[in-house]
């Protein structure tokens, strides 16, 4: 560019050369405007101007290069697990019970009125938490029939069986079925599982003493040899 810019004052110095010897040679058919020296000095400064300005634009212009910003990572987020034992309580979720047999009074089972009996369930812990000691095994509705609220006095270990056995007595005022329903609780009264419930048929039969019945269908799996725990009798009704 800075050779366009030589050319463009050289050709203005040619052109004034020209009008200088046209004014001076002889016989000129036609007059050449004389221009003056500052007419001549503005030229070359704008011829001047004009080679710059093209410099100027024909010059690269640096772009400054964006630096890339670094994403901050996501932190994940470290999700609670909540035990058992000294740290924090375990979710209700994770406690569950699984019926699996009558062990004794199957449905139906014929009764007098006042005839005393013990009821008696095989139920598995089917949650991922252990049922702790102070667990209740509680009447939730029906008929009670005397029976009270069993308090587990050691833990169940998941996936461990145990037999819950409830002492009840056939109610004197009544005929036809009658029906208890019971349920696992937390010590804090929370119930989870399966109910668990007696059916009996009070006047179906005479009969005195306490009743027992053998165990009704047939089992799929052999039992596994459970050491039952030792239950602590409440009055019902007692939280």
């Amino acid at each position: 560019m800075k050779k366009n810019g030589m050319k463009a004052v050289l050709a203005v110095l040619v052109i004034l050369c020209t009008f200088v010897l046209s004014a001076c040679g002889p016989g000129a058919a036609k007059p050449t405007p004389t221009l003056s020296v500052g007419e001549i000095q503005t030229l070359a400064v704008v011829t001047f101007a004009v080679g710059l300005t093209q410099t100027a634009l024909a010059a690269p212009t640096d772009t400054p290069t964006p630096t890339p910003t670094d994403t901050p990572t996501p932190t994940p987020t470290q999700e609670t697990t909540r035990t058992s034992g000294s740290g924090s309580l375990p979710t209700a979720s994770c406690y569950s019970l699984l019926g699996i047999q009558d062990v004794t009074i199957p449905d139906n089972t014929p009764m007098t009125p006042g005839q005393t009996f013990t009821k008696t369930w095989r139920v598995r812990n089917s949650g991922t938490c252990s049922w702790e000691a102070g667990f209740r095994f509680a009447f939730v509705s029906g008929d009670a029939m005397d029976g009270t609220t069993l308090i587990l006095d050691k833990a169940v270990a998941p996936g461990e069986e145990v037999q819950l056995s409830v002492p009840m007595t056939a109610p004197a005022d009544k005929t036809g079925a009658v029906r208890g329903n019971w349920r696992m609780s937390t010590a804090n009264g929370t119930f989870f599982g399966d109910e668990q419930y007696v059916i009996i048929i009070v006047g179906g039969a005479t009969g005195t003493g306490t009743a027992t019945a053998t165990v009704t269908g047939t089992a799929t799996d052999t039992p596994t040899p459970t050491e039952t725990p030792t239950l602590t009798e409440t009055p019902n009704g007692t939280p």
